[in-house]
């Protein structure tokens, strides 16, 4: 396994260019086996994740061609319907297969996912709406058998426990599309990585209405068309590089973020002092080092992502005072605080908030990363930390960002990828 190497306390200048959505072009590229026609999808990143979808996609008959951020899919093999374990183990967004598969073919095999280890992610609120679709669900020997004599449009409530669902609302919109007569999703997920999937499948022929609130109106139709679709930028990308510049006092220009995919991320970001301005070119951001203290809740889109709770806790570790993060979304997701403490941070947890207790010294060591997004902040935590830190499990962040060491050496930062000896 490989590790990084930081010495931080460097301050981080200049222009990147970010990254397209990873959570956009997962269910994108699974929307490709809804149709027998070629799809290209471009502005694609390079990251693990997306090597494992195109496995997963070679695995379901599908030919692909990856190039210089361009992805192409054609037809080879016809009516494959198995996700096996060995692919799906590693990536809960394989669970997205189901949809198309069972609308185009009417059966799917899915091994139950993977992916990163913090608290329950259920699927039940995929089965349940596949379900009311018409499909027939058995869970065996840790698949998911399903068969349907032809989906129906229906009414599909995806409010559960926890909220709504990204990959749920993904799963059943797909599904609905060749589905027989009109579905609507109620309480479909906000985000604008759905309605990236929804505009590609418009794109397809998809007949659907609603994009962007939180009911989808979707009219089966018989035949999908393929696809030329750009993905968009990854605005947790552009958000872990905002935090990035407060927790180093830096200056950088990120080329082609959007400033309207995160606008309260931006919002508390200006109040913890950071100066942003955006224009058509992408988004600036500077900072002084001077970060206040806030008060910040993650909740779904629009407000405050789940995905930044971590690198906006390393930067809060940084602000003189106390902050708080409660993570309405994940209450479980605070792996990452024995580690930043191993930093010499202050951080406590109680319940599901941190209470970050700013301002105090941190001091290089070594810390292990337990997912993408804790990986992400305890590299701004080792890059804002003077001395020599390593940053172990550096295998969860590459699931999630492109180049990631790359691009914080363009910026100035001192970074280098080691293989680790044990």
């Amino acid at each position: 396994m490989f590790k990084y190497i930081i010495e931080g306390g460097k301050s981080l200048k200049g222009s990147i260019s970010i990254s397209g959505a990873k959570n956009s072009a997962l269910p994108i590229l699974m929307a490709s086996l809804l149709t027998d026609e070629k799809c290209i999808l471009r502005n694609v990143p390079n990251l693990r994740d997306i090597q494992t979808t195109i496995r997963l996609l070679e695995a379901l008959g599908k030919k692909v061609k990856f190039e210089k951020g361009v992805l192409s899919i054609e037809e080879e093999v016809s009516g494959l319907i198995e996700a096996p374990y060995d692919i799906v183990k590693t990536m809960r967004a394989s669970i997205c297969v189901l949809g198309p598969l069972l609308a185009r073919y009417k059966k799917a095999k899915v091994s139950l996912p993977g992916g990163c280890a913090f608290g329950p992610r259920p699927v039940d609120l995929h089965l349940k709406g596949l379900s009311v679709l018409g499909a027939n669900i058995h869970l065996t020997h840790g698949y998911i058998d399903a068969t349907t004599d032809g989906l129906q449009g229906c009414m599909v409530n995806m409010l559960g426990n926890f909220g709504t669902t990204v990959l749920g609302t993904d799963n059943i919109m797909m599904g609905a599309t060749l589905a027989d007569g009109i579905t609507k999703i109620l309480y479909s997920a906000l985000e604008p990585e759905v309605t990236d999937l929804a505009q590609c499948l418009i794109q397809m022929g998809a007949n659907i209405e609603g994009i962007g609130t939180g009911t989808l109106k979707i009219e089966g139709i018989k035949k999908l068309n393929g696809f030329d679709y750009t993905v968009i930028p990854d605005r947790i990308e552009i958000g872990t590089f905002i935090a990035m510049v407060m927790a180093t006092s830096g200056e950088i220009n990120l080329i082609g973020a959007k400033s309207n995919l995160l606008e309260l991320v931006i919002d508390i970001s200006r109040k913890m002092g950071a100066k942003i301005t955006s224009n058509d070119e992408g988004i600036t951001v500077k900072s002084d080092g001077v970060i206040n203290p806030v008060d910040i809740h993650t909740k779904p889109y629009p407000e405050f992502p789940t995905d930044l709770q971590p690198q906006f806790m390393a930067c809060l570790m940084k602000a003189e005072g106390i902050s708080t993060i409660a993570d309405m979304v994940y209450p479980e997701r605070f792996l990452h605080i024995p580690e930043f403490n191993r930093l010499g941070g202050d951080v406590k947890l109680q319940n599901a908030t941190a209470i970050i207790n700013g301002g105090k010294k941190t001091e290089s060591t070594i810390v292990m990363a337990s997912d993408i997004r804790a990986g992400a902040g305890l590299v701004i935590a080792t890059l804002m930390t003077k001395g020599i830190s390593e940053v172990h499990r550096i295998y969860h962040i590459e699931r999630g960002y492109e180049k990631l060491e790359e691009k914080i050496s363009t910026l100035g930062g001192i970074i280098r990828k080691e293989w680790e000896d044990n």
